[in-house]
């Protein structure tokens, strides 16, 4: 559910039929991934610059008022097929149920959910398109079924007490970005009945390290002189936001490893701040500009486990990946590890966006480094 101005490498669409057949057969997320071997909040300037008063929050529903952010995220084969497959192919989990739809946009997930037997969908949306929802709605003939809501989750007053299934796609660029999740819980904790069930139910953050001189040189080195001017000011601004992106699996360098699984079925609001140690491995000789962080999502009360990656080694997504630069170029050989530490909490002055702070060591043959870094996703 994002945008982003900077992409490295693009991929062609995805045939629709054959991400259905994978997305349905696959037994489990791990191997999905193995056989491929989810608005953007901010405006791209400088959160300090922005007026407090006016924050993302404000621009962050006016977003989603525009039907382009729709299109790209429809498009998303592997987003929207897996959504249709788990519910299409699982109409015991919606039969004769009441299903609450959290940040409808277009009403696709409740349209979805309609035709595979709801009983009733509220559709809950707070950006103008519940207008185009509503009106979705009416001319597919699901005005009976489906009603669209328009406001916010934590404002709004639902016509049922309790709801048996709540699906959402709620996730943002690094997994939190946007902190739709907390909306989610939100409604979880009000409306869900006793035994009843949230969809995707599972979401992991991986972390993973990368060669990546070309770019970096681009984006980050560029600023240390510009037509011979000194603009390395910017470049400490530059190396603070994380870029996402869509990276090559052959950039790389290590093994990946698991930073944090959320239940959402079960997890508070305060886990969604966390902080997590990770030991990454080199798979061979190279040199390593930045982390990379990728996220998993499982639907475990289906019939068969089904999920989606949006790593590197899956097929893309409008997810993409986030990267983040390290200000040490490091030079690294197979089978030295990098220490570290990821701490992920929403900002305090707007808590859609994610302040990041990493550490991180390494005591290699060629390269002692051990420093601290911070991020910020706005």
């Amino acid at each position: 559910m994002g945008r982003t101005k900077n992409t490295k490498i693009r991929f062609e669409g995805a045939d629709e039929d054959e991400v259905a057949e994978e997305v349905a057969t696959c037994s489990n997320v791990d191997e999905a991934i193995r056989d491929e071997s989810m608005c953007d909040a901010g405006n791209g300037a400088d959160a300090d610059d922005v007026t407090d008063d006016i924050t993302s929050a404000d621009y962050y529903f006016d977003s989603y008022s525009h039907f382009g952010i729709h299109e790209e995220m429809l498009k998303d084969v592997v987003r929207t097929k897996t959504y249709q497959n788990v519910i299409y192919q699982n109409k015991f989990l919606f039969k004769d149920k009441i299903v609450l739809d959290v940040g409808a946009g277009t009403g696709i997930l409740s349209l979805f959910c309609a035709k595979a037997g709801a009983r009733h969908v509220y559709a809950v949306e707070c950006s103008h398109m519940a207008d185009m929802a509503k009106e979705i709605v009416e001319t597919n003939g699901f005005s009976d079924v489906i009603t669209v809501l328009k406001g916010k989750v934590e404002e709004i007053e639902l016509p049922t007490p309790k709801v048996d299934v709540i699906i959402s796609e709620w996730m943002g660029y690094f997994l939190v970005f946007e902190n739709m999740l907390e909306t989610v819980l939100y409604a979880r904790n009000k409306w869900l009945v006793d035994g009843g069930i949230v969809l995707p139910d599972k979401a992991s953050l991986y972390i993973t390290a990368i060669e990546d001189s070309e770019y970096k040189e681009d984006k980050i080195e560029f600023w240390n002189k510009v037509y011979g001017f000194d603009m390395r000011c910017i470049k400490k601004k530059a190396i603070m936001e994380p870029l996402v992106d869509t990276v090559n699996q052959n950039q790389i360098v290590t093994d990946s490893k698991l930073l944090k699984t959320m239940d959402i079925s079960k997890m508070s609001s305060q886990e969604a701040s966390f902080t997590a140690p990770f030991k990454l491995v080199a798979q061979r000789n190279d040199y390593i500009h930045a982390l990379v962080a990728y996220f998993d999502v499982s639907f475990t009360n289906c019939h068969k486990l089904m999920g989606f990656s949006t790593g590197p080694k899956s097929r893309a997504t409008h997810w993409k990946q986030t990267v983040l630069y390290l200000e040490d170029v490091l030079t690294i050989c197979e089978g030295e590890t990098i220490n570290g530490s990821m701490t992920v909490t929403p900002n305090k002055k707007n808590p859609r966006d994610v302040d990041i702070k990493l550490n991180y060591s390494l005591d290699g043959k060629h390269c002692k480094v051990s420093r601290t870094q911070h991020y910020k996703m706005h």
